[in-house]
């Protein structure tokens, strides 16, 4: 318990450093550019701590690694030097002056360390704990992992790469991993928790850590991530048209 509240509270001067950074430049957007970071953080100060020496934790914090400094690097090149994003300004421009740095952090900030642990309990209890040897479900965990992965990176660059040719100005992307899900890079990001998590319980034990990857999955679908898009272009006939014809999250052969 006692390394658990050690790593509850360097995760809360992560946050406090970054919610100080980004007032500092007026951009709350640097909170999305730091979720990824969070999590590698958690992961490597975890195996400080416990000091694991199987196969299992290491892997699992490797992955955790990848996974975050993929997004950062991604969020980065996106999001630095843009003005801060619609959802932090229309904050700013509608909350209380007076209260608005303490909602702030309370709302988001604080809100985003708590599913940054909840979500990354998998990799952080393993850690602690330790894994020794290496089993065939723990492989499974890898491939799930990988199968997550190439879905996210690659739905990611498909969008990048449309979104940077002016003739698609306006367009929606509807050719590559987007003909089979309207939100292939968020059911990656799903499915590469669902992949720690089955190297987490690779010996066995520690069931209950489910309720990371579905927290991820259900804060994704419901939530934040897909809900938020969906609404955006609600509404938009050529949305409605993708809407009718492509899965939600799920990948599946379009509707004719």
């Amino acid at each position: 318990m006692n390394d658990i509240l050690i790593i509850l509270f360097a995760l809360l001067v992560f946050f406090i450093v970054t919610f100080i950074i980004a007032q500092s430049q007026r951009n709350n957007g640097l909170i999305d550019i730091a979720w990824g970071l969070g999590f590698v953080f958690s992961a490597w100060f975890s195996i400080w701590i416990g000091k694991p020496s199987g196969a299992v934790p290491l892997t699992m914090t490797f992955l955790v690694t990848v996974w975050g400094l993929r997004l950062t690097y991604y969020l980065m090149r996106r999001n630095l030097g843009k003005p801060e994003d619609f959802r932090y300004a229309n904050m700013r421009a509608t909350w209380n002056p007076a209260t608005f740095y303490l909602r702030m952090f309370i709302q988001i900030y604080l809100l985003q360390l708590a599913l940054n642990f909840l979500i990354n309990w998998t990799t952080i209890t393993t850690n602690l704990q330790d894994l020794s040897g290496w089993s065939l479900l723990a492989t499974g965990g890898v491939a799930i992992w990988l199968v997550g992965f190439f879905f996210e990176s690659v739905g990611d660059w498909q969008l990048k790469r449309f979104k940077s040719d002016p003739q698609n100005k306006g367009k929606l992307i509807e050719t590559g991993l987007w003909r089979y899900s309207r939100h292939p890079n968020y059911f990656g990001e799903a499915v590469q928790w669902w992949g720690i998590y089955v190297m987490a319980i690779s010996s066995g034990r520690n069931y209950w850590l489910i309720v990371s990857p579905l927290l991820i999955t259900l804060f994704l679908l419901f939530i934040s991530g897909v809900p938020m898009l969906e609404k955006k272009y609600a509404g938009r006939p050529d949305w409605e048209d993708y809407k009718r014809r492509t899965s939600k999250f799920i990948p599946w052969l379009p509707k004719a």
